[in-house]
């Protein structure tokens, strides 16, 4: 596993105005696995434009929606589990390497459709951060607990 590099990517807090945080269950999973929004980034490509891209393509919501509050400052990075090295991501990567953005929600719940192109959620709601580190997969907990900290600041 240490040979395998880490996968680009961007992770999107979006707050609304009752200061609780969008979650989504995914769809490729029989268990109980929430998450923010999040997304690899394209060669070239810059972070703040994959989390926008990325929002898109999982919950719907348009830019125009959201206005950026903040950026976590650096990376953050997990590793998956070993039973999934090898079986996603075609096996190219150890986990993840991830740049964080926290916007303010500005539509209402009828803006969100997650029944886009390529459907990663199954199911969503708002969440306060402590719901949304309980609702995460083990493996994700400790990044997510950083992200909240590093963003605490701009948080209710």
């Amino acid at each position: 596993m240490s040979d395998l590099a880490y996968r680009p990517c961007a992770g999107i807090m979006i707050i609304n105005e009752a200061g609780l945080i969008f979650v989504g269950q995914r769809i490729d999973s029989t268990a109980e696995a929430w998450q923010l929004p999040q997304g690899g980034i394209d060669d070239g490509e810059d972070a703040q434009a994959a989390a926008l891209r990325e929002l898109g393509e999982e919950t719907g919501i348009a830019p125009a929606h959201v206005t950026l509050i903040a950026e976590a400052p650096g990376e953050y990075f997990y590793d998956l589990p070993d039973e999934l090295i090898g079986k996603v991501w075609k096996g190219k990567w150890r986990g993840q390497r991830q740049r964080w953005f926290l916007y303010r929600f500005t539509g209402s719940d009828a803006d969100v459709n997650i029944a886009t192109a390529h459907q990663e959620f199954r199911a969503w709601r708002w969440a306060t951060p402590a719901e949304v580190i309980a609702l995460a997969v083990p493996f994700k907990r400790k990044l997510y607990e950083d992200v909240f900290a590093a963003l605490s600041a701009h948080l209710p």
